[in-house]
């Protein structure tokens, strides 16, 4: 899923940078040393305000029409582009249920040691993501 949210971008005074502001999204503030670190870091914060809203199962703001946002003196609207998709997969807390086959004296053998096999997976796919990662 894609989502568009204008936001504000703010010239920081006192240093090189730009603060951003996502009006649809309440308290959703960041800020970038340049132009283009500004719009990923955004993107991010958005990002992540929006996921944050989805795993509480609230419903996700509709986007203010970019002509209708109004920044203030020394400010300027574009808009972020969230791809929550990736966000999700990359961030997102929610468990995913998934079907398993193992070898019934596997199981037996789980069981009789009462192993956690959802929990026995999920620390193998992690060491082995870490080998590779590294």
């Amino acid at each position: 899923m894609k989502l568009v949210y204008p936001a504000i971008f703010y010239p920081q005074e006192e240093q090189s940078g730009y603060t951003v502001e996502v009006p649809d999204l309440p308290g959703c503030v960041s800020c970038g040393s340049d132009i283009a670190e500004a719009i990923a870091i955004g993107a991010d914060a958005a990002s992540g305000w929006v996921l944050d809203e989805i795993e509480d199962n609230k419903p996700i703001p509709k986007a203010s029409h970019i002509e209708n946002i109004h920044p203030k003196d020394g400010g300027f609207v574009s808009l972020l582009v969230l791809d929550m998709d990736s966000y999700i997969q990359k961030y997102g807390t929610k468990s995913v249920r998934k079907n398993l086959t193992i070898p019934a004296w596997l199981n037996t053998l789980a069981e009789k040691n009462n192993l956690n096999i959802s929990k026995v997976l999920q620390d193998a796919l992690l060491q082995l993501y870490k080998k590779q990662a590294i």
